[in-house]
């Protein structure tokens, strides 16, 4: 399209078959024209930022915001559409990996883990963990509804400091390896999957969404995210709290987030970035009765499964209204004045909900 954030495709053969390959947050597209070897093929190494995604649609009808199409030669055609509203995605020609994204999560999880202990020295760690996740340099694959899953199912706090968690990680580890010294290797592996660590779950909370891609990728049923948002547990989920961070991305917990705002760490960074998102709290949350920071003792609720609690939704064109977990009775009352009409009272009133 005219406005798409990549390159023109230069094919010199219009057949050619598709194969993927994904690394973390990218995947590269390899098109390799008929008749020709692997030496013509031509690469194209995606990033998908917030909206990006890829669709297999009939040819006759695309979906809007489809910025490259490739058409099968079946009958009727149908299309393989990069599809991004927002336009935060964006590809480049050549097979390289961007060279700044650490090891995979899910594919190069050995390194992935090793990349992560040895370099805990790294400025990038003396921030809170819930960003230091968003870091690809050292976390490529996570981002905002996993750190989301990973910190809610160990209860780390999101704005401990990471140096702290991790460097925690490494302790136990060596404590326990100390420990089972004398176990068996199915023990071994037994306790160590009945008690992940928060690396073990940066791979694990992924693989678990491969799993159900099933469910919610059917043919007929593209924008069914039933499934997913039965699966979540913490990334908005009616119940939860949220904030911003020192990024101004919004991070997802269980605690009280007035009690985090008045800890000196969480707020060391930028005072005035980490802020209440009134619109991302439900009215079953109030200062009465969450008023515990989610600690080892804390419980874990059960997983909600509501149609409120929204999976990662595509984004609405600039000027409509964004799509968040609370009810618009959630928000807080805007003040107005009392000469305004009544149609410019209630458009004021409603407000603009916060992007997760």
């Amino acid at each position: 399209s005219a406005v798409a954030r990549g390159p023109a495709v230069p094919l010199s053969n219009e057949e050619f078959s598709v194969r993927a390959a994904a690394r973390g947050k990218e995947l590269r597209l390899t098109l390799v024209p008929s008749g020709a070897d692997a030496a013509a093929a031509l690469h194209l190494v995606f990033r998908f930022g917030m909206t990006g995604s890829f669709r297999l649609c009939p040819a006759a009808s695309p979906p809007r915001h489809a910025h490259l199409v490739l058409r099968t030669r079946e009958l009727p055609p149908r299309a393989l559409c990069f599809v991004d509203p927002r336009r935060f995605g964006s590809w480049r020609l050549g097979p390289q990996w961007q060279p700044d994204r650490g090891p995979c999560v899910i594919t190069e999880y050995r390194d992935f883990r090793e990349n992560v202990l040895k370099n805990l020295d790294d400025k990038a760690f003396d921030k809170p963990i819930c960003e230091a996740l968003l870091n690809q340099k050292f976390f490529n694959g996570i981002g905002n509804y996993l750190r989301a899953e990973i910190l809610y199912r160990l209860k780390i706090p999101p704005f401990e400091k990471a140096r702290t968690v991790l460097e925690a990680l490494k302790d136990q580890e060596q404590a326990q390896r100390k420990k089972n010294a004398s176990l068996t290797l199915s023990k071994k592996l037994k306790l160590k999957r009945d008690n992940p660590d928060l690396l073990e779950l940066c791979h694990t909370v992924p693989m678990e969404v491969i799993a159900m891609e099933k469910n919610f990728l059917e043919p007929d049923h593209l924008d069914n995210y039933a499934a997913f948002k039965n699966w979540l547990q913490c990334y908005m989920v009616p119940g939860m709290n949220s904030l911003r961070d020192h990024n101004g991305r919004t991070i997802w917990f269980q605690a009280d987030p007035e009690a985090l705002k008045a800890d000196p760490e969480a707020l060391k960074a930028d005072p005035e970035a980490l802020k209440v998102d009134p619109e991302a709290l439900t009215p079953k949350v109030t200062r009465r009765t969450s008023k515990r920071l989610s600690g080892a003792a804390a419980k874990l609720p059960k997983p909600v499964a509501d149609e409120e609690a929204e999976g990662p939704r595509k984004r609405c064109a600039r000027g409509r209204r964004r799509v968040t977990a609370a009810p618009a009775s959630s928000e807080p009352e805007v003040p107005v004045n009392a000469k305004r009409s009544r149609r410019t009272t209630a458009r004021r009133g409603k407000g603009e909900a916060g992007s997760p």
